[in-house]
């Protein structure tokens, strides 16, 4: 039987909603994680500091007694964002970091940025006090197609945030097409990018084939074999520059079975045993803890977490649960279509 011990992971980027779902996925996230960045596209949205410091007394609230976990706050910026406050709410260590949303590019996005020259104040006021900027990095342009909406928003948006404000740290969150693997690659050293389980583990074969599957659909969508390819390439390699961000995005069951199903993949379950099978498959379990535990707190200049977390490769594979039901709903557990051996071992 193997098995390995790798220092606890973070999770650069979760969604934990709020309310009864808040309630049910934190402990799904906190029995592996030690930190986590917590996505502020709530209704109406965390848009200050003192938003920001409410919503962290329910995670708080939320977390097992056993659980050491720290949730890292975020605020939602809008055109309207105000540079003073960003400045204050960070300063104070009400949040850690600012996201910003594409008006429209996934859920709860309505009120994001359609001109960037509009925040570039509050971006520059970020960059002068070292305070991180998360992208969702899509355009919303009706004409242009949704597998390429990545790559145009580097293109058009972020290739020139970058270029005016090179000492602003930026994480392009959950990639997923090779060109943003070059781009982060290449990309002076403050950029870097955050890398998902899910388009890891699945290409857009998996929405499709055999039926509509809408417990696969994402934002951004899951794309060719050549870019899950490149993603696996980036994530596994020893570069510093990816590392995790689960991305995890509960929806209840009904909101994703319908005719217009939601946008969003809930994997925290399970993510640190998918992630171990991904890494072994590629002959590379020993990158495993630079991808979930190490780069990222070297981008964010944080302290490497104390705990451990063991892992055991089984001879069978192991039974998931398939959703998380709680006060009479259910969200759907991610599982890719393949077998999985790894087990965390608390």
């Amino acid at each position: 039987m193997e098995k390995i011990e790798i220092i606890k992971p973070d999770d650069w980027h979760v969604h934990f909603r709020d309310g009864e779902v808040l309630e049910a996925v934190v402990p799904e996230t906190t029995r592996h994680f030690a930190r986590a960045i917590i996505m502020p596209n709530l209704v109406p949205p965390i848009l200050k500091g003192v938003d920001a410091v409410k919503y962290k007394k329910k995670i708080q609230s939320a977390i097992p007694k056993n659980d050491r976990f720290l949730p890292l706050m975020t605020i939602y910026l809008t055109e309207n964002t105000n540079k003073d406050d960003v400045r204050e709410a960070y300063k104070n260590g009400q949040v850690f970091a600012a996201k910003l949303y594409p008006a429209g590019a996934t859920t709860n996005s309505d009120l994001g940025v359609k001109n960037i020259t509009k925040i570039m104040p509050v971006l520059e006021t970020m960059s002068e006090i070292g305070m991180p900027l998360l992208i969702h990095g899509e355009v919303t342009d009706r004409e242009v197609d949704i597998f390429d909406r990545e790559k145009v928003f580097i293109d058009q948006k972020l290739d020139f945030i970058c270029k005016e404000l090179p000492e602003l740290k930026i994480t392009l969150e959950h990639i997923t097409t090779r060109e943003a693997t070059v781009y982060v690659n290449e990309g002076n050293k403050n950029l870097v990018a955050t890398i998902t389980p899910h388009h890891l583990a699945l290409n857009r074969n998996a929405i499709f084939v055999g039926g509509i599957r809408p417990h696969n659909y994402c934002l951004p969508i899951l794309k060719r074999e050549i870019h899950r390819k490149a993603l696996l390439k980036a994530a596994t390699s020893d570069n510093t520059k990816f590392f995790l961000g689960t991305d995890t995005a509960p929806h209840l069951i009904h909101t994703k079975e319908n005719s217009c199903g939601c946008a969003g993949i809930f994997n925290s379950t399970y993510c640190m045993s998918i992630l171990a099978e991904i890494f072994d498959n590629k002959n590379s379990i020993d990158k495993l803890e630079k991808f979930t535990s190490l780069n990222g707190a070297k981008h964010y200049n944080v302290n490497i977490n104390s705990e451990k977390l063991k892992l055991v490769k089984s001879k069978k594979p192991i039974s998931f649960r398939t959703s998380l039901k709680f006060n009479g709903d259910e969200i759907i557990i991610f599982k890719p279509d393949f077998p999985i051996f790894w087990e965390v071992k608390c």
